[in-house]
């Protein structure tokens, strides 16, 4: 079937007739846009427009479907060629309707996963739900677009695409878990439950995401890839472990304390920098004087100021390797440390600081993990500070 020869012969006819294409659209009840398509050989008339367009240009659907007018003897001839062209035309538009509907389909699957990951907070369950239906709606657009029968063949190869972009949503998933601290959208998982504090587990395929201090400003985020924790066993601090934590605060190890941008820095990564602060520093006796916009009895719920100046006298001590005492200032009251005090009473001080060196699993082990025990952190700051 010439489509251009086609079109060519729609044109000299309607000319014949003397019609414009706005004049034969109207009539066809379709745009002046379609017809110029047609005369141009860009596409054919609807099949449903054969016999109407025949009957407006006075020529017969044989005579159409040839591109020219017949002769009597051989319009037999075309007329089984031109039934045999009209039915692989009609297979081939149903074939691209079909075709379309199938990009329409996976079109709308994608669309619906993406949202699932925009419109909904990782929090909520309909989060993963919409992003699976939206992978189930493209694998049926997929297995449509499919040219081979066989049922089986399909269905086996729509599985493997269906697995294969789970996976690849999964890795998105983990990535941002990594990258932006947040609970994964594919969970099977969501358990919480009160220890020191509000602790949130989001069990996933291969990983599971701790949620430590929930919903508080001192929130911070484990990923387990290993699965080596459990509830009992995830390192628990009742502060932002992410920015007060050793492996973050040890980047401002310095010998000096007259580096004020180092000091300024270090300070406001430890806890009680959340409630501002100013610092000096006293360079004739090496000390370092922080007060806090806030007071100290306010705040102290469940030992959180005493707990955060203990924690922040041990890292500051061994941090600033001439620091000889810090005061911290508050609203309500002032406190004193002096390195030689902790250095005496804290347990396993020269264990944790070993030849300059901080050993960080054991600063985690007799600091960290000791801001949990609440006699400990009464006793050690009894003997440590004075008010």
């Amino acid at each position: 079937m010439n489509q251009e020869k086609i079109g060519k012969f729609i044109a000299e006819n309607r000319k014949l007739k003397k019609m414009t294409q706005v004049e034969l659209a109207e009539k066809l009840g379709v745009s002046d846009r379609s017809v110029s398509k047609w005369e141009n050989g860009r596409c054919m008339p609807d099949l449903s427009l054969f016999e109407p367009l025949c009957t407006e240009l006075g020529i017969t659907i044989n005579e159409l479907l040839s591109g020219e007018r017949l002769k009597k003897e051989e319009y037999q001839k075309e007329l089984e060629k031109n039934i045999v062209n009209t039915i692989d035309y009609s297979q081939k538009q149903i074939e691209n309707q079909k075709r379309k509907l199938s990009y329409i389909i996976m079109v709308i699957g994608i669309l619906i996963s993406v949202s699932a990951f925009i419109i909904f907070s990782p929090e909520s369950s309909w989060s993963s739900i919409y992003s699976m239906l939206g992978i189930l709606i493209f694998i049926v657009g997929v297995f449509k677009k499919l040219k081979t029968q066989n049922k089986i063949k399909k269905l086996g190869i729509s599985v493997l695409v269906m697995v294969v972009i789970f996976f690849l949503f999964y890795i998105i998933d983990f990535v941002s878990v990594m990258s932006f601290h947040r609970p994964p959208i594919y969970r099977y998982i969501t358990a919480t439950e009160w220890k020191e504090s509000k602790i949130i587990t989001y069990k996933s395929l291969f990983y599971n995401v701790y949620r430590i201090n929930a919903d508080t400003s001192n929130e911070y985020y484990i990923v387990d890839t290993k699965k080596e924790y459990n509830s009992d066993t995830i390192p628990i601090t009742p502060f932002n472990r992410d920015k007060s934590g050793i492996d973050n605060i040890i980047n401002y190890r310095n010998k000096y304390i007259g580096n004020n941008s180092n000091i300024g820095n270090l300070i406001s990564n430890l806890p009680l920098s959340e409630y501002g602060y100013v610092f000096e520093i006293d360079s004739k006796n090496n000390g370092l004087i922080i007060s806090y916009n806030t007071t100290d009895w306010y705040y102290n719920e469940n030992q959180y100021i005493n707990k955060a100046l203990i924690y922040n006298s041990v890292s500051i001590f061994m941090l600033i390797d001439n620091v000889n005492y810090i005061t911290f200032n508050f609203s309500g009251g002032t406190y004193k440390v002096e390195k030689s005090v902790i250095q005496e009473n804290y347990p396993n001080y020269f264990d944790i600081l070993s030849d300059g060196k901080i050993d960080k699993n054991k600063f985690n082990e007799y600091v960290e993990n000791k801001m949990n025990d609440n006699t400990f952190v009464e006793k050690i700051f009894r003997e440590c500070f004075s008010s």
